[in-house]
């Protein structure tokens, strides 16, 4: 923040104008502008300010990148533009904000499992170090995912979707009415009827919303980890689609992590239940804690500082608290 605070009183780091894209290579003023904003952020170390898009460029421009949690393909395109030109201001903002939000966390534990929303990234932490870490999808902004800490306790293979009633209301009962095949087709089912409204499931199987493997930490919320066979929703830079719940890049490695000191779970018995037709619960031997967070602003563990969009407009609230 120190760098930052130096950049502010020094006037700041003006405006880059450019919608084109440059590539290592390409010849451009543009780029004299973003040699020097990188060099002021510290990702451009060397002396070459010229208009060439050289080797040294290449690196800073995917260090940048990544802080913005943009793919590191080496383009100077409009959306890392776009995150160079926010004002210094803005950055010294964002992280007073986030610095504000460490202090409500608990106490974190040595080991742990945190997902951070607007980073879209589940953090796999042992000894206070992270080991691991995978690509999440988080909620809508109109399905929020809850920020909440809890233990996780149990590992569901092959699991049955329990359709939220809400999900039943406005999305299935409507294409029941319209489709007399529709829940054969989504291989779905009726348990019953509440206040007039059908109890709806979902079989286990490779069409399952909830994929092949769930992880629960009860919680109130109802909000929990787990598979899914829309995997091309990994792919995207911005991953916010779900209902609420986290979807995680690679469940079958989580459930080999989560059941690693439980022998009779092997990496074929695993894969074996997540192939089942049948649902099967399995209680951990010792529960995870959970932290669902949201930081828009962080150090991660090789020292660099990374910002991310504020998907729910949860800075922009706490900003009005803080600053006016």
């Amino acid at each position: 923040m120190f760098r930052y605070n130096d950049i502010q009183k020094s006037g700041g780091w003006g405006t880059i104008n450019s919608t084109e894209t440059f590539k290592e290579g390409s010849k451009n003023d543009v780029i004299i502008s973003v040699k020097k904003r990188l060099q002021s952020a510290g990702f451009y170390t060397a002396g070459d300010t010229t208009n060439l898009y050289n080797n040294e460029l290449l690196n800073a421009v995917n260090k940048a990148a990544t802080s913005f949690g943009l793919r590191a393909d080496g383009s100077i395109d409009k959306n890392l533009i776009k995150q160079l030109n926010v004002p210094v201001e803005e950055r010294i903002k964002q992280m007073l904000i986030n610095l504000e939000r460490m202090k409500w966390m608990p106490e974190a534990p040595s080991n742990f499992l945190l997902a951070n929303i607007p980073e879209y990234r589940l953090h796999i932490v042992e000894k206070g170090k992270e080991v691991w870490g995978m690509s999440v999808v988080v909620g809508k902004a109109a399905n929020k995912t809850v920020i909440f800490s809890d233990e996780l306790k149990y590992v569901v293979f092959s699991p049955y979707w329990n359709v939220p009633r809400s999900i039943v209301r406005n999305e299935i009962y409507p294409a029941m009415r319209r489709n007399g095949s529709y829940l054969r087709r989504k291989n779905m089912e009726v348990t019953g009827y509440s206040n007039g409204l059908p109890i709806v499931r979902q079989k286990p199987g490779n069409s399952n919303a909830l994929g092949h493997v769930k992880f629960i930490f009860p919680n109130s919320y109802n909000i929990y980890f787990h598979d899914t066979p829309s995997r091309d929703l990994f792919s995207r830079q911005q991953r916010a689609f779900s209902h609420g719940c986290i979807r995680v890049e690679r469940p079958y490695d989580l459930a080999v992590y989560l059941l690693r000191n439980q022998p009779e779970w092997t990496s074929e018995n695993i894969k074996a239940a997540m192939d089942s037709s049948e649902e099967k619960w399995v209680t951990l031997g010792k529960s995870v804690p959970v932290f669902i967070t949201y930081f828009t602003s962080w150090v991660d563990k090789d020292g660099i500082l990374h910002f991310a969009d504020d998907i729910y407009g949860h800075d922009k609230k706490l900003a009005a608290h803080l600053f006016e």
